[in-house]
């Protein structure tokens, strides 16, 4: 049987594409295994997924000073080390990394024990994990046209994003009773991204009484983010971060309030959902 690791992590946006290849990689024959953080989000969405799911350390590559600055690069040589070894057990036919700091020591894992890794970059430029693993990547896959100028040409692929096919399927009567929503009003999702956005938070509860005027609100905050003071508020329902009843959130909303990331775009482009884009900030 063929065997592919895939990893990423960190955020949502690095787990999700490979969540999406999960039924094609089945339906192929392929058997896979997890690599991530030990904690990181990816952890449950990959064990919730039923995939064999192994932990390393990683250490995240700062541009400003932060103490950490000084312990993370030990981190990534530990997680380097247990990477290899992941490797050397599960013996790989190849290695797909959707991104994030923890994908940089199995990458550089990969090109030790000379297996293939592909790559994924999901936005316009590089970002700075996926600079560091390109020169050790077979092939690189671009979710832009533009991304092409700034990838080697002889390993550069466009491919776009791959979707979830389960967003497909959402209801909005089951989004609407999760909820405890009616029928008779505008439903609007607010997502800032898995770890939560604290501008769009605090610009939600402040022009909330506004807001639930018109609308039913569904706020993902992030985790960890949720405030108490508003929870029972009619017309509005918080929730951390919500994976299996997404899709039933997102055919229940009628306007979506979203983070421009990447994946949130392509995704929001492909149900054809009526959106309002935040643009992320600069790096």
């Amino acid at each position: 049987m063929k065997r592919i690791i895939l990893t990423g992590g960190g955020t949502a946006g690095h787990v999700t594409p490979n969540l999406a290849l999960l039924p094609r990689l089945k339906e192929d024959g392929w058997e896979v295994h997890y690599i991530g953080s030990y904690q990181g989000i990816e952890r449950d969405l990959i064990t919730a997924a039923g995939i064999p799911y192994y932990g390393i350390s990683s250490g995240k590559f700062r541009r400003y000073f932060d103490p950490k600055n000084f312990s993370d690069p030990f981190r990534v040589l530990k997680g380097c080390k247990e990477a290899s070894a992941l490797i050397r057990q599960l013996e790989p036919d190849v290695i797909f990394s959707k991104g994030g700091f923890v994908a940089v020591p199995v990458v550089l894992a990969a090109r030790r024990h000379h297996v293939p890794a592909v790559i994924h970059e999901s936005d316009i430029t590089p970002g700075l994990a996926n600079r560091i693993c390109i020169p050790s990547a077979r092939t690189i896959c671009a979710n832009f046209p533009e991304t092409l100028n700034y990838l080697p040409k002889e390993k550069a692929v466009l491919t776009g994003t791959p979707i979830r096919p389960e967003l497909f399927a959402g209801s909005r009567i089951r989004g609407l009773d999760f909820c405890g929503f009616t029928a008779n009003r505008p439903v609007l999702l607010v997502m800032g991204g898995s770890t939560g956005a604290a501008a769009v938070n605090e610009a939600v509860w402040n022009l909330l009484p506004t807001l639930v005027r018109r609308f039913q609100i569904i706020h993902l905050c992030g985790r960890g983010k949720m405030n108490s003071a508003y929870a029972g508020t009619p017309g509005y329902a918080q929730y951390e971060y919500i994976s299996k009843e997404l899709p039933d959130l997102l055919a229940a909303a009628d306007l979506v309030l979203s983070r421009a990331g990447a994946n949130a775009i392509c995704e929001l482009l492909a149900l054809r959902k009526p959106n309002i884009l935040i643009p992320l900030p600069a790096a």
